[in-house]
């Protein structure tokens, strides 16, 4: 069965994988970044229903960064010590390269290197050789 099959995989990355109503979705920590009293963390998401009329599946992904704690002088927030939290995405379509590709747009420096594109021709992978169609999808509408 295909969500068996993507489920021992993602295993192995390892991630989770959960389920509600149909959708299933991939999520793990890419690389996390602590500094005195704040945090910062980027995270790979992964969204795909399995269409068995249609013997497809549609897949999102995104990759996003968020953060917290107290900041010191940052001029966002003005002089002095504050708190701060932040979330933002990209997902204007597929993802490839490696982590330090796309954690420049974010203006940050990790130390890790993730290539997630493997994460997508895997689960695509498995989808073609179980008789399912691949559909990327841009956005979470019709998932």
């Amino acid at each position: 069965m295909l969500i068996g099959q993507i489920k021992e995989f993602v295993a192995g990355i390892p991630a989770t994988v959960k389920e509600k109503r149909g959708v299933y979705s991939v999520k793990f920590i890419v690389a996390e970044r602590r500094v005195f009293l704040s945090k910062k963390k980027l995270t790979y998401s992964a969204k795909f229903r399995v269409d068995e009329d249609k013997k497809e599946l549609r897949f999102i992904e995104v990759l996003k960064e968020s953060g917290s704690g107290i900041s010191g002088g940052d001029s966002e927030i003005g002089p002095g010590f504050g708190f701060k939290k932040e979330s933002y995405k990209t997902s204007a379509g597929p993802h490839s390269g490696s982590i330090e590709e796309q954690s420049r747009l974010f203006g940050k420096q990790y130390s890790y290197t993730f290539d997630f594109s493997q994460v997508r021709a895997s689960i695509e992978k498995l989808a073609v050789n179980t008789g399912y169609a691949f559909k990327y999808q841009v956005t979470s509408r019709g998932l």
